[in-house]
Parts: C-alpha cells; sequence; structure tokens
C-alpha cells in the first residue's frame, strides 16, 4: 500500500503552534552571526567566512547571515499574525503591532548605531559605557515582566529605561569638531530589520493569507531592487528608507513570507513530500535567477544586489527545508538544544555581545595571542557565540525575557 506523506505540523484551521524549524533555523541564524561578527577580533583566518570587501564581486560566509536573518522575519510573521488573529486582534490593532515593532527596533538599531561615532571625551562616556547604559535600557522597556511583580514596579523600570535613553541622547556627542549631536546616521542592523519587517508586516496585514497578493508583491519588490541597481527608480520611491525603497531588504523579508504561506497550504493538505519538491524548484529558480542577474551589479552585500538577495534566499529556504525534516519530522530538535533559547528570544541574544565587549574593556587583562588567530581564535569565537545562546537561556529562566 503506498505510504502517506508525513503531515505538515500546522493546519491553518488550529491555532498557529511554533514551527521548530523557523526557531531552529533562527538561532542558527543568530549564533552564527555573533560568530561572525566576533571575526574583527581575530587574525590569519580564511578569507572566505569574513564579509567581501566593498567593490568586490563575491559572498562569504558573513555575507549571507544577514539575508538568512531578514528570509526568517517574513517566515515568523504569517504565524504570528495569524495567532494574534485568532485571539480577536482586529485590523487595526494588527497593523499597530507591526508599527510598534518597527519603531522599536528603529529605536534601538539608532542608539547602537550613534555609539560607534561617539566622542567619549565630549559625552563623558565611553562606547562601552554607551552600549552598556543602551542596552540595559533596551532590557527594562521591552523586558516581560513576571504577572506576580507589581504593575506599578514594572511600569517604573520601563520609566527608567525612557528616561536614561533619552539622556543619552541629550547629552551625546559624536565625532569630531565640530561634534555631532544625536540623530539617525544610519539605522543600523535592527533598524534595518525594522524597516524591512514594517514593509513585510504591511503586506501581510493586508493581504490576509492571499498568496497571490504575497507573490505579487514579492514581486514588486524584485522589481525594485532591479530598477534600483539601474539606477531607474522614479523619484517617488527614493525618499523612502533604503531597506524599503531599494527594494533588496524588504523583498527578502517578503520572500520568506511567501514561504510561510505556501508552508501553511501544505500543512493544510498534510503533504509533507511535495512541498520538499515544491521548495527545491523555487530555491533552483532563485539561484538561476541570482546568476542572471549577477552581471547587475554582481554578488554584493554592502550594495544589496539583486543576485545577492536571490543566492542567499534560495540558501537560507534549502536550510529551513532541511530542519524541517530533521526537527519536525525527524524529532531531532533537541540536538539544537544549546542553541534553542538564541531562536526564542533572538533579540537579547543579539545585544549580550555588546555588553560583553563592554565588560572586557574593564578587565585587566586581554587574551593570549594565540587565541586571538587562527583555528584557535576561529574556536574562541564559536565559542562567544555558544557562550550568548547559553546565557540568553539562563536569563530567561531567570525571568528576563524580551519582547517587542
Amino acid at each position: 500500500m503506498p505510504t502517506r506523506s508525513p503531515a505538515l505540523p500546522t493546519p491553518l484551521t488550529e491555532v498557529p503552534r511554533r514551527v521548530r524549524a523557523i526557531d531552529l533555523l533562527r538561532g542558527l541564524t543568530m549564533v552564527l552571526m555573533i560568530f561572525v561578527n566576533d571575526l574583527w577580533s581575530l587574525t590569519a583566518i580564511p578569507a572566505w567566512l569574513e564579509h567581501v570587501p566593498p567593490g568586490v564581486d563575491g559572498i562569504g560566509l558573513a555575507d549571507t547571515i544577514f539575508p538568512a536573518f531578514l528570509f526568517i522575519v517574513g517566515l515568523s510573521l504569517p504565524y504570528a499574525l495569524d495567532a494574534r488573529r485568532q485571539r480577536g486582534a482586529t485590523l487595526v490593532a494588527l497593523l499597530a503591532h507591526v508599527i510598534s515593532r518597527s519603531v522599536a527596533l528603529l529605536i534601538m538599531g539608532v542608539f547602537l548605531v550613534n555609539g560607534e561615532s561617539i566622542n567619549p571625551a565630549a559625552t563623558g562616556l565611553s562606547r562601552g559605557g554607551w552600549n552598556t547604559l543602551c542596552c540595559l535600557s533596551f532590557i527594562l522597556i521591552w523586558t516581560t515582566y513576571p504577572k506576580t511583580l507589581s504593575p506599578w514596579l514594572a511600569r517604573a523600570s520601563k520609566a527608567v529605561g525612557v528616561l536614561v535613553l533619552l539622556l543619552l541622547a541629550l547629552f551625546y556627542r559624536g565625532g569630531e569638531q565640530p561634534l555631532g549631536l544625536f540623530a539617525p546616521q544610519w539605522w543600523g542592523i535592527l533598524g534595518l530589520i525594522g524597516w524591512s519587517y514594517l514593509a513585510a508586516g504591511l503586506v501581510t496585514v493586508l493581504a490576509r493569507n492571499r498568496l497571490s497578493v504575497l507573490v505579487l508583491s514579492w514581486l514588486g519588490f524584485v522589481l525594485i531592487s532591479l530598477a534600483h541597481q539601474a539606477d531607474l527608480l522614479p523619484g517617488a520611491i527614493r525618499w523612502l528608507p533604503s531597506a524599503i525603497g531599494g527594494g533588496t531588504l524588504a523583498g527578502l523579508a517578503v520572500g520568506g513570507v511567501v514561504i510561510a504561506r505556501l508552508f501553511q497550504v501544505y500543512a493544510q493538505r498534510g503533504d509533507a513530500a511535495r512541498m520538499t519538491l515544491v521548495f527545491g524548484l523555487i530555491a533552483a529558480g532563485l539561484i538561476g535567477l541570482s546568476i542572471f542577474t549577477r552581471p547587475l551589479g554582481g554578488l554584493s552585500k554592502l550594495e544589496a544586489t539583486p543576485a545577492w538577495s536571490f543566492l542567499c534566499s534560495a540558501l537560507t529556504l534549502l536550510a529551513f527545508t532541511g530542519l524541517y525534516w530533521l526537527g519536525d519530522v525527524g524529532g531531532r530538535a533537541n540536538w539544537f538544544s544549546l542553541i534553542k533559547p538564541a531562536g526564542t528570544d533572538t533579540l537579547l541574544c543579539y545585544l549580550l555581545p555588546y555588553l560583553a565587549y563592554a565588560l572586557v574593556t574593564l578587565l585587566p587583562f586581554s587574551l593570549p595571542a594565540v587565541l586571538l588567530r587562527g583555528s584557535l581564535g576561529l574556536l574562541k569565537s564559536f565559542l562567544f557565540a555558544l557562550g550568548c545562546a547559553w546565557i540568553t537561556g539562563w536569563l530567561n529562566r531567570a525571568g528576563v525575557r524580551l519582547k517587542l
């Protein structure tokens, strides 16, 4: 007798539960993000691990992490918004939720970016001190406080966080003469995620799970990306933030939404085998698009080229499909238990390196040179990334959990 293909985990008729593959992929991506972000501290390491220099047509491991995260942002959106709909959220409430999360990410991005060019003497605060106060304020404002905690104390803690950020912005001075004031110099990684999330979130809310609308939206961002790379964008679009107006970054997130919606469709049918075939064909098509569009700007993360986004989307989709079979179907999600917190409280995990680097500047010693080069250096950076995931889990168990 023919056997039925393994059923996908979440029928649309039920309240969406977490798809393990999304959490696993998010956790792996965050650990790799911390790992590649720590490579600046090392010497004598393979070039393919790092970002490709500006103006070079190519891609390194570090160039694939950020687009993967944007794609995962899109993968998560339909599940998160469906859950809110089934709890009775109105259209206005959903839009407000998307906008508020975007604003929070933009705020955090701008504060961390200003720390990159802080003038310690004029501000009266080192970069490490700035990042520490910023991150602690973020935690105070966006922590999910226990229900047993006094509401007054929770509100007071949030107010302290807001007040600290306002004072930091007021006293901030950056650069050299003439000194600069606090301002969005660029949006930073969190800010770029915030703008991309805003675009993908609004599309997802308004599409109301209509796959055709989502696909057309993705195609629209692809066309904007191509036009931007060819310098053919009309002025009406150029005023938008680059993460949206450039088409590429928002398109990565919307691409994730399309895949999540397809995943839901096959979940309803209980057909994992056909889903895998379709996802494989989509990945092959994306790789083909990357090859076809490579002459238009090449593969470049810094230029956010179409070829780069197509290739990274394909790689992320293949990783998601593999992790689905490993974690959701194969029941091997426990293999990734150490990094699980990086996938379920990703924001807190992302902030921990800022606190760690600030702490290192206060220590009366530095790591031996042997731990900052070659294979031992890579091991150090990898263990640092795993340590951030482990500490995130420890903080979660202690009651510290961020939720925008």
